[in-house]
């Protein structure tokens, strides 16, 4: 947006090659960094972030190129990583720095790389979609909902400047079960209330507020309090049985449900909140 300084941050994708001699790999995760010269303009600490794959679709999709592919640990690198990201700030560096050299023949890094661009996080989806996601024509309708959900609402968030207010990727297996590979897709915090904002499909797959609702009833046994609100591609049709089993579903756990044209106000209510 015109709005947005254009900022340098630097990039590497990670590689699953579990074979260097046929040099064959695929993109799994990215890790972004934002320049020590912005961090000390922001008078905050370096932001770094990665993210892996972790869908079902994607992780078949590694099986199929190669069949003996480690899925326990393609699923164990995202945690990994972010537990060494929040150390302290000499000793990401220095662990950034050793896996660069000595990552195992089957997970590696790609030469870095920069790119300018206004938003860290926009930026992170943008690369994760270019480089690592599963291409548009391969990924079911859910998932070209979900994403045409996302792109409008970060679209309002940016406009009512509440993008940058928000956590996402929420891990929810400290609140439901061990292994739990759900994230939602935002959260926020004011007043020591606890918000979480997740995209859902009614057209397309309306079984993902099953998942929605029985995560935020376990959630809320640990987080008294905590708000839910599930945004859809399409206004409910009082006509449409699926669409109603949805409203009824997400009314019974308390989720406000939030179509299309009530982003605006959500977005402008929560904006006076996060103040």
């Amino acid at each position: 947006m015109a709005e947005e300084q254009q900022r340098t941050f630097h990039y590497r994708i990670l590689r699953y090659t579990p074979n260097l001699i046929r040099d064959e790999w695929v993109n799994i995760g990215v890790l972004l960094e934002e320049t020590p010269e912005d961090a000390q303009r922001r008078r905050a600490s370096l932001r770094r972030a990665v993210r892996f794959v972790e869908d079902d679709a994607d992780l078949a999709r590694i099986r199929r190129v190669h069949p003996a592919a480690d899925r326990n640990l393609l699923r164990s690198l995202g945690d990994e990583f972010d537990r060494q990201l929040a150390a302290p700030e000499a000793e990401v560096a220095l662990y950034l720095e050793k896996l660069g050299q000595t990552l195992s023949n089957v997970v590696q890094f790609s030469p870095q790389k920069a790119v300018l661009a206004g938003d860290f996080d926009a930026e992170m989806e943008r690369l994760f979609r270019t480089y690592v996601a599963r291409p548009p024509a391969a990924r079911g309708a859910a998932d070209r909902a979900r994403t045409w959900i996302r792109d409008r609402l970060e679209t309002i968030f940016r406009r009512h400047r509440i993008l940058d207010r928000m956590e996402r990727g929420i891990r929810v297996e400290e609140f439901t079960q061990p292994g739990d590979p759900m994230r939602l897709d935002y959260g926020y915090r004011y007043n020591g209330t606890r918000g979480y904002l997740q995209m859902v499909s009614l057209d397309r797959h309306p079984s993902q507020a099953k998942v929605l609702a029985y995560t935020a009833e376990q959630m809320r046994r640990r987080l008294q309090g905590a708000e839910f609100a599930a945004f859809t591609d399409v206004e409910p049709v009082a006509e449409n049985r699926r669409h109603q089993f949805v409203a009824r579903l997400l009314e019974e756990q308390n989720i406000s449900l939030v179509p299309p044209n009530r982003v605006e106000k959500f977005a402008e209510n929560l904006r006076t909140r996060l103040q």
